[in-house]
């Protein structure tokens, strides 16, 4: 004898006894003034601040040189800010756009405090609108405002970011399989 019993929060149900995880919602299940709290926390290593500095050709001493970077305010090398959003902003991608069609952009993109190497970062983001897009009529259109706070929670980054996601979100996870 099977016992119904409520789908798991962030599953959906896809046979008898079976549940598969969600990743990103659909237009209508995101709501204007929702907030998520986006978890794990994620410690900027090392290698992220390296790798990703040299991926991105940005080979100024105060993100790769020590001895360089003691000689400044910080005492010590600075992460790159454009690692700082990329994290970030792949923090939110499983809570918020992981259905996304597109990335239409970013704005208002701010770093109040520095973040460096060991500096462990926690975001949230909030919806802040959305639309029917007028040109693609089986997507929404969402904004959302960001923040992330590092370990001493001290802000670190703020950005607003518009992204596409389908309208019938079920139809598009039953295609591929989500």
């Amino acid at each position: 004898m099977t016992v119904d019993m409520p789908t798991p929060a962030g599953y959906r149900q896809i046979a008898e006894g079976r549940y598969r995880e969600v990743v990103g919602f659909g237009y209508d299940e995101l709501r204007e003034g929702m907030v998520f709290e986006h978890r794990p926390g994620r410690t900027v290593t090392e290698t992220d601040n390296v790798l990703m500095t040299m991926l991105g050709g940005n080979d100024a001493p105060i993100h790769t040189d020590a001895h360089y970077s003691s000689t400044t305010e910080w005492g010590r090398p600075l992460v790159c800010s454009s690692i700082t959003l990329h994290i970030v902003g792949g923090m939110t991608v499983r809570s918020t756009s992981g259905l996304t069609v597109a990335n239409l952009g970013f704005e208002e993109i701010r770093f109040p405090r520095p973040v460096f190497v060991g500096d462990t970062l926690y975001a949230q983001t909030e919806i802040t609108g959305r639309r029917r897009s007028k040109s693609r009529p089986r997507n929404g259109i969402i904004t959302c405002r960001t923040t992330a706070l590092n370990q001493d929670s001290a802000q670190v980054i703020t950005f607003t970011r518009s992204f596409l996601v389908p309208l019938d979100a079920d139809t598009v996870r039953d295609t591929a399989n989500y």
